[in-house]
């Protein structure tokens, strides 16, 4: 099968579908625990996709690194404190990630130990705050995120005489930092592990690429010409869930959803029209605008939900440059930066900044792939 690319996408081989290939060796300290006092001092490793020629910068730089005349798209979705800790009516611990409301105290979330919350299951939060587990459809979804034990997805009902769940939720939840962070949450986390532009509440990890703006980075850019948009898409725990098929066009990930007003899908198609760059800030917001671009390479706003999957031979109709962070091996978003700019230089890059000693994953340093 011959894949058409646009011009400046790599060309794929049979190695690129293997997940195999997408291993690389990080050494445990270099995955940041604690986020730099100031955002924007972060590192920024540059990589050219069409020589594979790295820079080494600072994110605060980003300005310079930018066309006056380019289109930066950001996700404006907020995280919340999702993850509620609790004790089983028999006693134990329990931990219940809300993923998605489905009701006005009806959520989706990932429970564990799911083998001990079984529908009927009662788990008490604090004084008068219990979340039940209800019938429903269950997905079990495997123990490699946070702690040991099986976890699965099913529905539960919040339940209190005393607020709404919304406030519940911000008085008793936890931030749902990542699993590669070995720490508990803080206070400070719930500002800290939230973009600086976040307004709609609902992600239950942050859209990473954006933790480094700053008010003032984002005026700088502003004077330099650069225009911003923006989207929304809710990040769900799908996003630390590892590859484990050995064909990574199989992979399958859950469906988030998302919305692209319909200012920002006008500005991004006059920008196109006009030959503007459209720069991504984020895996999140890259998925969201290819998710909704027709073959035409017309972005259409209004809500949705994608499960799209991005893989080496992917055409991206939408996205000219991509800032992220780092990401972990055999994930789905490593997979999706290797199609953006070919997965040998991805991982070539990776191990210079393995070499350079860059700090990895959420609190950690950035790319901008141009």
């Amino acid at each position: 099968m011959v894949v058409r690319l646009r011009a400046g996408q790599p060309d794929t081989s049979a190695e690129d579908h293997t997940i195999g290939a997408y291993d690389y060796d990080l050494p445990a300290e270099l995955i940041a625990q604690e986020p730099l006092a100031h955002r924007d001092a972060s590192r920024l490793l540059v990589l050219e996709r069409a020589s594979g020629h790295l820079r080494h910068r600072r994110f605060r730089e980003l300005p310079e690194l930018l066309r006056p005349d380019d289109l930066l798209v950001l996700n404006r979705s907020r995280v919340f404190p999702a993850r509620l800790l609790g004790t089983r009516a028999g006693g134990g611990a329990a931990e219940i990630l809300l993923v998605c409301p489905r009701g006005a105290d009806l959520w989706e979330a990932l429970l564990r130990p799911a083998r001990r919350l079984r529908p009927g299951a009662l788990v008490d939060i604090a004084p008068g705050f219990r979340v039940r587990v209800e019938p429903g459809p269950e997905e079990v979804a495997g123990g490699a995120e946070r702690g040991a034990g099986e976890a699965a997805t099913r529905l539960v009902r919040l339940l209190s005489d005393e607020a709404e769940p919304t406030v519940l939720i911000e008085r008793h939840g936890h931030v749902p930092l990542p699993p590669y962070i070995r720490r508990p949450d803080r206070p400070a986390d719930r500002e800290r592990y939230q973009t600086v532009f976040a307004r709609e509440a609902g992600s239950v990890a942050a859209p990473t690429a954006g933790l480094h703006f700053t008010p003032d980075l984002l005026q700088r850019l502003l004077a330099r010409g650069v225009a911003t948009a923006s989207i929304v898409l809710h990040v769900g725990p799908g996003t630390f869930r590892p590859v484990e098929v050995e064909d990574v066009r199989e992979h399958r990930v859950l469906a988030e959803r998302f919305t692209i007003p319909e200012e920002t899908a006008l500005a991004i198609n006059q920008a196109r029209r006009a030959g503007r760059r459209i720069v991504a800030a984020g895996t999140t917001t890259t998925r969201a605008l290819e998710s909704r671009t027709d073959a035409a390479g017309r972005l259409l706003g209004g809500p949705g939900e994608t499960d799209l999957v991005i893989v080496p031979g992917f055409i991206f109709r939408t996205v000219d440059a991509l800032i992220t962070n780092f990401h972990l091996p055999r994930s789905s978003l490593l997979l999706l930066v290797s199609a953006f700019a070919g997965r040998e230089r991805v991982l070539a890059a990776y191990r210079a900044a393995v070499a350079a000693r860059y700090r990895f994953y959420s609190y950690g340093d950035a790319m901008l792939m141009v």
